[in-house]
């Protein structure tokens, strides 16, 4: 196994919205684990490259429900059609209908500038020449190959870091939406948790790690704070350090 390409699940949702999303990118993950172990680089490359796909289309589905305003307006220049699929759009993988590199513009909404996307999109377009019947064989070397995964995951890793402010953004408007116990979803912290923010939001150990270290205390003059203090409580107790990276 390549050394350190494990470090891809940190950066994906810890629980899916349908057992379907769970088991697609599980199925992602052991098609690459599979290719590598019979040394079809190629072929574990492509399943990488996906698994990495997801992660871009569970931080535009933040965009979406965290900045929805601004989700808007960055969808200038799509066709009516595609711009009512997106707004209406009940699951991550719905964002595959665009075009990828196109889908990675959205990135500009959490400060990826022009020169970024465009290295994003060169991924992209590697992919797509390993995916085509062109006659070549990609990755023969093992280095080579390893160094992809690397370059690969080094920009999960630096879109992770763009999200971070989204991310508080969020879990902001949850602490607040949810500090009246009767008025809320769930009574008990922990399901809210669970079941509202880091479900619905499709979050990773890497962004619940944002949301522990949220200074609360910003929070303060809220009329329920009590209970926000105990949501803010439970999450680090549901969701401890050591999950994260």
């Amino acid at each position: 196994m390549i050394e350190g390409a494990e470090k891809i699940h940190d950066y994906l949702p810890v629980s899916y919205d349908t057992a379907k999303e769970r088991d697609y990118v599980r199925f992602l993950w052991e098609a690459f684990e599979t290719n590598v172990e019979n040394e079809k680089n190629q072929f574990a490359f492509l399943a990488y490259h996906m698994l990495v796909m997801s992660f871009v289309y569970f931080n535009i589905w933040q965009i979406k429900l965290i900045r929805q305003a601004q989700f808007e307006t960055a969808m200038v220049g799509f066709n009516k059609n595609t711009e009512n699929q997106l707004i209406d759009a009940t699951s991550p993988f719905v964002f595959s209908v665009v075009n990828e590199s196109t889908v990675l513009r959205f990135l500009k909404l959490i400060q990826c500038d022009n020169g970024k996307i465009g290295s994003y999109a060169q991924l992209v377009r590697e992919r797509n020449d390993t995916a085509h019947a062109n006659g070549n064989i990609f990755y023969n070397s093992e280095s080579d190959f390893e160094r992809r995964v690397r370059d690969t995951l080094r920009t999960v890793k630096e879109i992770q870091r763009h999200s971070e402010e989204i991310i508080k953004e969020g879990y902001r408007s949850f602490l607040i939406a949810s500090q009246d116990d009767e008025e809320r979803e769930y009574v008990d912290e922990a399901e809210q948790i669970s079941e509202i923010l880091v479900k619905q939001l499709y979050l990773s150990a890497n962004d619940i790690g944002y949301c522990r270290d949220y200074d609360i205390s910003e929070l303060s003059d809220q009329p329920r704070f009590d209970q926000i203090e105990a949501l803010h409580a439970a999450l680090a107790e549901q969701y401890p350090p050591e999950e994260a990276e």
